[in-house]
C-alpha cells in the first residue's frame, strides 16, 4: 500500500467501478440541463441516452468546473488520512479546473506542511486523461514513489495521444465549433471531422474525412503513425464513444487486427457527460502512448 493517493476528476471518462478497482479517487464536475444542476458522476445518476435524448429534444446543456470549495473538501479528506496527493487534472486547454486545483493545493500546503500535494496538468481529456491516470496507477502499484511519479507525469504528458471523429455535427454547429454553413454541407456530404488534442491541450481539427467507414480507418491510421513502435505498439489503448457502441467496437476490432502486440484488449468507455454535453452523440475517440505531440 503506497503512502500517497492518486486522484483525478470524473472527466477522465472511465467508470466508477474501474477507478475503484485501480484505487484512484475522483472529484466530480457539474453540468446543467435547462438550468438544473447535475453531477458528472460517470453515469451513476443519468444514462448517456437520457442526456443525449434531452439534448436532441432541445435542452440547453452547460458544463462547469469543480468549485474550489469542493476541491478543498476532496483533498482535505485525503490529507486527514495522513496521505500525500498526486492529482492529475483535466487539460488546462479545455477547463480552468487545473488552475483551481493548484490554488487549493497551495492553500492546503500551509495547513498541512508535512504533506506533499502535487497537481499535474494532464493536457489530456476524456479517456486519454483516463489512460494517463491508469498508467500512473500501474507505476504506483509497481512501487514508484510520489516524487518520481510526478516527474514522470510532467515529462511524458505530451506522449498521450487523442484522435477522434464525429459522425454527427449537430452539437459542433450548435456550440460554434463548426459554422452552420460548413456543418450543413458536411452533413449532406457525410463529412466526419478528424480532430486531436495538441501540445497545449486544445482540440484541433485536422482532416475532413468523407464517410464514417473512412473515419474509422483514419483514426487507426493515426495510431499506426504516432504510437510507440508503430504497429508493433505493445502498450495499452483506450477507446471512448458517445452512444455509438457498435461503431466503437468496429474501431476496437480494427485496432486489434492492426496492433497484434497490444498489452491487452482495448478498453471501451462511454464519453462522460462533461465532454458529451459539448460533442453530443456520434463521437469516437482513440487514445494511446506515442511520440511527442506538437501543434
Amino acid at each position: 500500500m503506497s503512502n500517497y493517493c492518486l486522484t483525478c476528476c470524473s472527466t477522465a471518462d472511465l467508470s466508477k467501478e474501474y477507478l475503484e478497482k485501480r484505487d484512484v479517487k475522483y472529484a466530480c464536475f457539474h453540468f446543467e440541463l435547462d438550468g438544473k444542476d447535475h453531477l458528472d458522476d460517470m453515469w451513476q445518476s443519468m444514462s448517456p441516452k437520457d442526456l443525449y435524448d434531452q439534448m436532441l429534444a432541445g435542452a440547453s446543456a452547460k458544463t462547469s468546473q469543480i468549485p474550489m470549495v469542493e476541491y478543498e473538501e476532496f483533498f482535505e479528506s485525503i490529507l486527514k488520512e495522513g496521505k500525500d496527493i498526486l492529482h492529475l487534472s483535466l487539460s488546462s486547454g479545455l477547463s480552468g479546473s487545473c488552475s483551481s486545483a493548484k490554488v487549493v493545493a497551495e492553500e492546503l500546503k500551509e495547513r498541512y506542511p508535512d504533506r506533499k500535494i502535487y497537481v499535474v496538468d494532464s493536457l489530456a481529456a476524456s479517456s486519454g486523461y483516463g489512460l494517463f491516470v491508469d498508467t500512473l496507477a500501474d507505476m504506483r502499484d509497481e512501487g514508484m514513489d510520489i516524487d518520481t511519479l510526478f516527474n514522470w507525469a510532467e515529462a511524458h504528458k505530451l506522449n498521450m495521444h487523442h484522435w477522434f471523429f464525429s459522425s454527427d455535427l449537430t452539437f459542433y454547429i450548435r456550440g460554434g465549433r463548426v459554422s452552420k454553413a460548413s456543418g450543413t454541407i458536411g452533413t449532406i456530404l457525410g463529412i466526419c471531422p478528424l480532430l486531436n488534442v495538441n501540445n497545449t491541450g486544445h482540440l484541433i481539427p485536422r482532416e475532413k474525412v468523407r464517410s464514417k467507414k473512412r473515419a474509422i480507418q483514419r483514426v487507426v491510421d493515426k495510431m499506426a503513425e504516432h504510437a510507440d513502435n508503430g504497429t508493433e505498439y505493445s502498450g495499452k489503448c483506450f477507446v471512448s464513444h458517445s452512444l455509438i457502441d457498435e461503431d466503437a467496437q468496429k474501431v476496437v476490432e480494427l485496432i486489434e487486427k492492426t496492433f497484434p502486440n497490444l498489452a491487452e484488449k482495448p478498453k471501451c468507455f462511454p464519453i462522460g457527460a462533461t465532454v458529451g454535453a459539448h460533442s453530443g452523440p456520434g463521437t469516437i475517440a482513440v487514445f494511446f502512448w506515442g511520440d511527442k505531440r506538437g501543434e
